[in-house]
């Protein structure tokens, strides 16, 4: 794990919009002026004309998204993820790709974001490995800001939004593609705890159709829902405590994944005991197996209804895919220089085949499942760096709209049924 910061700097939950007016002479004139502005501020906020960052009520809504991916825009007009990434991909163009030799692009269905966390640092790339976007880039924090070790990050269901965890700095950040600022953090980067707006080791926050975010908290031992509303936790399953062990729903053991299911449910995954659970939104546990032959399951996920995928974040390294009674459907645990190395999470592809990370092999890689061979990298095996073709540590991978995680699951996801304290 990263050396911790001890920096105790808190984020603001969010960014408060400029309020700011010019001052008019006391005229009868000038009142007139202020009144018929006032009248046009009311009216533009009640046409949600501001960003979903200035208020909680625009953000707890779905801000206008469209199946395209417009989502309404703070200037009135709109912004389209797809159009976003079609012009990053015309910026790169002929450029050179930073893939390994033997990989082939058409392995991947479009442009993937990686958490790269050894280098703090959230890259899409294309399938050809030429890096389309980067944050943070210049200007994208404010003074005072930080963005380090983002463990994974995964496009909102809208995609217009990307939620990154930052487990060893305590802190979950919301980034406004839009924008290119952080619009929402909770967890006081640095500092560990367990009170109302901190966070022990938090793990694949979620950002939900609502506006609210769904986490693991794995070293306090819970599942968090949060509201950018509220300063408190809105709704926490499972005891807050120091003392993680598998009795869900009551304890968790450490829980360290909360994925969306097709059915509205969601799959926890528990790192003491070796757990996975299917829980609905209100907290009830459906069944609880062990996937087979692992230890130290990480970010299982949902391939298709009964059909679930882990990673072992183990040395070496194990990517299987096992049933709800904890039968062996499939299973990657490659020998000699492709030797796995903790990877933490593996995600299915449209195409079946399976995108994953290979954390301290300090690559990203494409696994067919036909052959039981890699097909595709990005990162230099076992060698990290900054430059293009390179990683240090990845432990996050998300696919670009429209196959990322969570918009392929949006009109599904169950939403908990919990509602912020007055």
């Amino acid at each position: 794990m990263p050396s911790r910061s001890r920096s105790s700097w808190a984020h603001a939950p969010k960014h408060a919009a400029n309020t700011r007016r010019r001052r008019f002479n006391r005229s009868v004139v000038g009142t007139v002026v202020i009144v018929i502005a006032l009248v046009v501020v009311a009216m533009v906020f009640r046409s949600g004309g501001k960003t979903s960052a200035t208020s909680g009520g625009a953000k707890g809504s779905s801000s206008g998204a469209s199946a395209s991916g417009a989502v309404t825009a703070s200037k009135g007009g709109s912004f389209n993820v797809r159009s976003w990434i079609a012009s990053l991909e015309a910026k790169v163009k002929g450029q050179k790709g930073n893939i390994q030799p033997g990989s082939n692009p058409s392995a991947l269905p479009g442009p993937i974001l990686i958490a790269d966390e050894g280098n703090s640092r959230l890259l899409l790339v294309d399938p050809k490995g030429r890096i389309l976007w980067q944050f943070p880039s210049a200007g994208n924090l404010k003074p005072g800001q930080t963005f380090l070790n983002p463990d994974d990050a995964f496009f909102g269901p809208t995609g217009n939004k990307i939620m990154a965890t930052q487990e060893s700095q305590f802190a979950v950040t919301e980034i406004s593609i839009q924008s290119g600022h952080i619009v929402y953090r909770y967890g006081h980067p640095g500092t560990a705890g367990s009170g109302p707006g901190y966070l022990d080791n938090p793990d694949d926050a979620m950002l939900l159709p609502n506006g609210n975010i769904i986490t693991a908290d794995i070293k306090n031992c819970r599942i968090l829902y949060l509201s950018p509303s509220s300063p408190a936790p809105v709704h926490i399953y499972g005891e807050t405590t120091p003392y993680c062990y598998h009795q869900p729903p009551q304890r968790f053991g450490s829980p360290n994944g909360v994925f969306p299911m097709s059915n509205g449910n969601w799959l926890v995954t528990e790192i003491n005991g070796d757990w996975v659970d299917e829980m609905t939104p209100s907290g009830h546990i459906l069944f609880s197996t062990h996937p087979p032959g692992i230890t130290y399951p990480s970010d299982s996920n949902e391939v298709s209804p009964g059909v679930y995928l882990t990673a072992a974040y183990t040395s070496p390294g194990v990517i299987e895919e096992f049933n709800q009674s904890g039968g062996l459907l499939w299973r990657f645990d490659p020998t000699g220089s492709q030797t796995l190395n903790h990877p933490s999470i593996a995600i299915p592809l449209p195409n079946g085949n399976i995108l994953a990370t290979d954390d301290r092999n300090d690559r990203v890689i494409v696994i067919d499942k036909k052959t039981n061979k890699i097909i595709w990298q990005y990162g230099h095996t076992g060698v990290s760096g900054t430059k293009p073709g390179y990683l240090s540590e990845p432990d996050g991978v998300d696919l670009a709209p429209p196959y990322s995680l969570l918009m392929t699951n949006a009109s599904t996801m169950g939403i908990p049924p919990y509602k912020p304290a007055g």
